[in-house]
């Protein structure tokens, strides 16, 4: 993306850029309509995008040169933006446009004077301006992307080369921008040789736990805005998995603005943002539910030691210390006290961007504790091994990511954000964990039948006993 528009395929004419005042760009030079496009680069995206780009110390590097405004003309078929585009097809063929009514005027001027359009010179041809600005994209250079996109179009390969996320995120937008994601969605299926980047995540040095940085969140936003604009389900089934397994810095609720951007990823379009939002938030509740069942089971009277006739009250409050040493320890539970300074909302939101999975992985590591040695599985660990496992099955079925057709045909049916805000008066939605589901092996294997039910009843019960009948 660092190749400037002038030194692509279809240099500009320095003729016909001293006669109308800008470059002209050959996408076709055959063609019968020229794109007046400026853009506007704020800033802030010139900022950030000539940080990207400083070479390191002893790094000899060409950087591009990056303006805040950018004019420039693009040689195109005026038949091919009207079939490819839906945009442009309303633009340039509805008369009660001025731009319709002005090519029409330009191409009968040429017919009279008996030039042919593919034969004319630029400064005769119709003229369309537009106006493309960084907002939604916040990229620099979007000049190179925007011919990227002409040249897709009118069947030719981009020139751009690395091909990168941000860019096809960027291609992504301007194409729906345009309403001519069709064309690019098969130039991305048949004729791009991109592998997709996986999303890392690293072990920040507070708590030991796998947290995604901003960089690899940021990426994998761009695969899903991508997946999503372009109509890919396969790689927005698994980028969205990701997001609501690794969760977001957006989501946090101390959120620092400076940490997000406007760019369009940062707030995915078309519901999807608050859905993934909920999903993850649905997941969480189940997991902490599983330690809230058991430290009421063993702070009420109820007695859980199970050494039969010798079942002992002692033994139930050391499982409860032990049980609450454990958890307080490992982060996943936080003691607060009635006075306002040590209110629950001054707790830091520290599980935001950690990986489902290590949570999981963490409260799976709790020990078999014992009072004395008479006392076997009367501790926290044989009870929610079982349970881990089940959840841990459930969150790799198909239920928890989203499903781009599903979503965009009924999207009522879909959401799990809809279902809970369609009857919040209704009974509670209670998961019961019986000894069938328990001991169902099926269930641990990833596309199961009915397996994708099982998961969506699990995330989305508003309680949840975690104690199997007798």
């Amino acid at each position: 993306m660092d190749t400037s528009v002038a030194d692509q395929d279809g240099d500009a004419s320095d003729s016909s850029s001293a006669r109308l005042g800008f470059d002209i760009v050959d996408i076709v030079p055959d063609g019968d309509l020229i794109l007046d496009v400026t853009f506007e680069t704020s800033k802030e995206t010139l900022r950030a995008a000539k940080k990207a780009t400083r070479p390191r110390p002893g790094q000899q590097v060409n950087q591009p040169v990056l303006k805040p405004r950018v004019r420039l003309g693009f040689r195109v078929q005026l038949a091919v933006l009207k079939q490819d585009s839906r945009y442009f097809s309303n633009l340039l063929s509805d008369t009660r446009f001025a731009e319709a009514k002005s090519i029409e005027a330009a191409l009968e001027r040429l017919s009279l004077q008996g030039v042919k359009p593919g034969e004319a010179e630029p400064k005769d041809l119709p003229l369309v301006k537009i106006h493309e600005d960084d907002e939604a994209s916040q990229s620099a250079g979007q000049e190179t992307i925007f011919q990227d996109l002409l040249r897709i179009l009118h069947g030719k390969e981009p020139a751009t080369k690395p091909v990168t996320m941000h860019y096809l995120a960027t291609l992504a937008i301007l194409s729906d921008r345009f309403d001519c994601t069709d064309p690019v969605t098969k130039w991305h299926n048949f004729n791009l040789r991109y592998k997709w980047p996986l999303t890392q995540t690293r072990l920040p040095r507070e708590d030991g736990g796998p947290a995604i940085t901003k960089a690899a969140e940021e990426t994998l936003r761009q695969k899903i805005l991508v997946a999503w604009l372009l109509k890919i389900p396969p790689r927005m089934q698994t980028a969205t998995r990701e997001l609501v397994v690794y969760g977001s810095r957006k989501w946090s609720a101390f959120l620092d603005e400076a940490e997000t951007g406007t760019a369009a990823w940062w707030d995915l379009p078309d519901g999807l943002e608050g859905e993934l939002q909920h999903r993850r938030d649905c997941v969480l509740n189940t997991i902490a539910s599983v330690q809230r069942h058991f430290l009421q089971k063993y702070t009420s009277r109820d007695r859980q030691c199970t050494r039969g006739y010798d079942s002992s009250a002692s033994c139930d409050s050391y499982q409860l210390g032990e049980m609450v040493k454990f958890l307080a320890s490992r982060g996943l539970l936080f003691l607060a006290d009635f006075s306002p300074s040590r209110s629950v909302d001054a707790a830091q939101d520290a599980f935001a961007t950690v990986d489902i999975s290590h949570i999981i992985a963490v409260l799976k590591e709790c020990p078999s504790y014992q009072i004395d040695k008479n006392h076997t599985n009367c501790g926290l660990r044989t009870r929610v091994l079982p349970i881990f496992d089940y959840i841990k099955a459930m969150l790799h079925t198909q239920a928890v990511a989203l499903n781009s057709i599903n979503w965009a045909k009924d999207r009522e049916m879909s959401s799990w954000l809809a279902a809970a805000e369609a009857a919040p008066d209704e009974q509670p939605k209670v998961f019961r964990f019986t000894r069938s589901i328990a001991t169902d092996q099926r269930l641990r294997y990833e596309g199961a039948m009915a397996a994708d039910r099982f998961a969506r009843s699990l995330f989305t019960a508003d309680e949840w006993n975690w104690t199997p009948e007798d």
